[in-house]
């Protein structure tokens, strides 16, 4: 049996863009820098530009058995930020304009966001609800 994993688009408009990712380890695990934010396949705005980039303002999360790494993505993908093992809570970076991808700029990123699991085990689990800004 596979594991199992749903992305779901809440919001994608103009400016902001929710998104939630369910993750459940069953026996091959989701691994090292899995494509989770595609930044090609947002909404273009109401002028019709194309997202870029994306800032990450808020995010909720719940881990179970394993940790999740946020990764902008690159020749040598960035660390963003990563959520604790056994953990659930909320981070709100909305104060200062949220995490940008500070991938960008660098050699082979695209604005897409990455996950990469580490310590899982048979049935851990995690949730993650981002929020974001898309930038044009």
């Amino acid at each position: 049996m596979a594991d199992t994993n749903t992305n779901t688009t809440i919001i994608d408009g103009d400016r902001k863009l929710v998104q939630s990712f369910v993750h459940t380890y069953v026996d091959t695990g989701e691994g090292t820098a899995v494509k989770k934010i595609d930044v090609s396949a947002l909404a273009a705005n109401a002028t019709g530009q194309a997202c870029t980039n994306v800032r990450i303002t808020k995010i909720k999360f719940s881990t179970i058995g394993c940790s999740v790494k946020i990764l902008g993505n690159a020749s040598t993908d960035v660390l963003l930020i990563e959520l604790p093992t056994d953990y659930q809570g909320e981070f709100d970076f909305t104060s200062f304009g949220g995490i940008p991808n500070t991938a960008a700029g660098t050699a082979g990123a695209d604005g897409d966001i990455y996950f990469s699991t580490h310590g899982e085990g048979a049935n851990d689990t995690y949730t993650v609800i981002i929020e974001a800004v898309k930038e044009y």
